[in-house]
């Protein structure tokens, strides 16, 4: 496996990867927010966004990160691939870039916050809506980069 950033040709497969890596972690979400959200993902966030992207076998995108300085904007693994380090290696991967990074994960994702836990990450504060104003809160995570992931 190898990480690279992310091409045109990649929208396809890296909405792929968001959506089975949500359908297995963001059960929280009603159905008709989740269409709005894969909307946007799909049409805007995805084809406009650089994102770094671990592909396996025939370069095929596995995971990807996106990042905005300091902050990880998005990390998303394809749900076949889950638990099998690739988060991590992309964690890792922005810990080289930035001294202290965070990250914003839904609080009702538990899986995420336990992932980010691991990886060392500690909360640092909270808002009762995302990103959109919608009523899914969220936790600011932060973690030193030469902070050891348990």
């Amino acid at each position: 496996m190898q990480t690279r950033k992310s091409g045109p040709n990649d929208a396809a497969r890296l909405y792929d990867v968001w959506l089975t890596s949500v359908s297995a972690t963001h059960d929280f979400v009603t159905a008709e927010d989740m269409t709005r959200i894969a909307r946007m993902v799909r049409d805007q966030y995805l084809p406009d966004t650089e994102l770094d992207v671990v592909v396996g076998e025939n370069d095929r995108p596995l995971a990807f990160m996106g990042m905005s300085g300091a902050e990880i904007d998005s990390l998303f693994v394809h749900a076949d691939w889950r638990g099998k380090g690739l988060g991590r290696r992309l964690v890792e991967l922005a810990c080289r870039r930035a001294e202290v990074l965070r990250v914003e994960v839904n609080e009702q994702n538990r899986q995420g916050v336990a992932f980010w836990k691991a990886m060392g990450f500690r909360e640092i504060g909270r808002s009762e809506t995302d990103g959109q104003g919608m009523p899914y809160p969220l936790l600011v995570m932060e973690r030193a980069a030469d902070r050891e992931a348990s």
